[in-house]
């Protein structure tokens, strides 16, 4: 058993770099795509992930110690570490959970699309950690391996039906044709940005108000291009940390290149996905003619091009901070996942239209939830954490957690369940008739034919 685990961790270890481009060839050779042109594409989609990921490397690094600065200009020490996400992963994927959690995930996944319940195909390997942790953290709490196990069953049906629901919009929106996110850290916000949106529309002047990649262009000229967008938050952002002039204009030029080359990372994978695709769609067309939609399922990296998601990222940054600050009861200060506010905010600017005002409004009640969640589960979350011998980061409390994956509401909500609290049960019909009354609402935004309007 212990060799099985080391062999998945080993694999899992390798990073969606190397992992993504064999799934994405050893898929598409069991899909008759010739071996040469599988092979390609492959090696391509893995060249684009390269050069997302140095890209989001790029905004992780240059927005961190912008924001450490501010946190530390707060002067506020509060009990639990934000030790971002990278840390939650890995505690993920060495939980015994790990391997049996991947197998059931790929087994359901492939399950629901032989009873057409589901229409996409999740490759995205490396993102199970997510629905690994939710069963990790039911495991810690419950110590019943399979309620952990049904928990993360749970979450994969979860995700892929919200994967499939908001594909029509991805595809559209993001100008990424073929593509689904089941990536839980963002897939959930997508019916409460919905609501919150239509909430707007009502509101005499606010409905008003819009910011657009498009409208913003249109408005300010050279000055409303998205790296011109991304030239002013940096400087702003720098001037909020207190840095020095020299560090200031460095992180304007390194977020306004984010906003430059991020969209053509996304063009180079799209291009190495195009075949899988094409593939794919061949194959349901000669074998199932009632099953040319099926999606492939990608990181939400693949989004973060969009220039809207990087700016309300920007722009919610100091307000989280702040909101850290002045809310009772919080017991975390945003650090380690302040940098990766792009990642929840994705299905928020996707339900909004790419308004980023509107998504920095519905932002603010969501990093409220991950804050409160975040401190609350704190605890458990160390325990797993102990129970697979993480090492803390030095000078850290006895309390860690990462403030937005650690204060993910559906995780939450999946131990509340497993504890068998009341409030857990009670929400259960209670969510169920606000996604159905949220999904009647998005089946407007179709014509007659399906399709998406504009």
């Amino acid at each position: 058993m212990q060799k099985i685990l080391d062999g998945f961790q080993y694999i899992l270890g390798l990073g969606p770099t190397i992992m993504l481009p064999i799934v994405i060839f050893i898929l598409a050779v069991c899909l008759r795509v010739k071996v040469a042109k599988a092979f390609r594409s492959a090696i391509t989609i893995g060249m684009g992930f390269v050069g997302i990921f140095l890209i989001f490397d790029l905004l992780i690094n240059s927005v961190g110690p912008a924001a450490k600065a501010m946190v530390e200009r707060t002067g506020i020490d509060l009990p639990v570490v934000d030790t971002g996400w990278p840390p939650l992963a890995s505690i993920a994927f060495a939980s015994s959970l790990a391997p049996f959690v991947i197998l059931l995930v790929i087994v359901l996944n492939l399950i629901l699309l032989a009873l057409k319940w589901t229409k996409t195909i999740n490759i995205d390997l490396w993102n199970y950690w997510h629905i690994s942790f939710a069963g990790a953290l039911v495991y810690g709490a419950t110590g019943n391996f399979f309620m952990g196990l049904i928990a993360a069953g749970l979450a994969t049906i979860f995700l892929l039906k919200l994967a499939d629901w908001t594909a029509p919009y991805v595809h559209k929106r993001f100008n990424l044709p073929g593509v689904s996110i089941p990536t839980m850290s963002t897939a959930i916000f997508f019916p409460i940005g919905y609501v919150g949106n239509k909430i707007l529309d009502s509101i005499p002047g606010v409905n008003k108000l819009k910011a657009d990649p498009t409208s913003v262009q249109k408005r300010f000229g050279i000055f409303g291009e998205p790296m011109m967008i991304g030239l002013v938050l940096g400087l702003v952002i720098g001037v909020l940390a207190g840095f020095e002039f020299g560090k200031v204009l460095e992180l304007g030029i390194n977020l306004g290149a984010v906003m430059l080359i991020m969209p053509r990372m996304v063009k180079i994978l799209m291009e190495g996905l195009i075949p899988l695709s094409d593939a794919v769609r061949d194959i349901m067309k000669k074998r199932f003619p009632d099953r040319q939609d099926i999606n492939i399922g990608l990181d939400v990296a693949v989004t973060i091009g969009n220039p809207a998601i990087i700016a309300t990222g920007l722009i919610l940054t100091p307000i989280a901070i702040f909101l850290a600050v002045i809310l009772p009861g919080n017991k975390i200060i945003p650090l380690g996942d302040l940098s990766v506010l792009t990642v929840p905010m994705a299905m928020v600017v996707l339900a909004c239209g790419g308004n980023i005002i509107r998504s920095v409004i519905i932002g603010i009640p969501i990093i409220i939830a991950d804050l409160y969640i975040s401190s609350y589960i704190a605890p458990l979350v160390t325990k797993v954490a102990k129970s697979v011998d993480f090492k803390f980061p030095e000078g850290a409390s006895s309390l860690i957690n990462s403030f937005l994956d650690g204060g993910n509401p559906l995780r939450y909500w999946l131990v509340m369940l497993s504890e068998g609290n009341i409030w857990a049960i009670i929400a259960i019909p209670v969510i169920a008739l606000f996604l159905w009354w949220v999904y009647k609402l998005t089946r407007k935004d179709f014509d007659a034919e399906g399709n998406l309007k504009n």
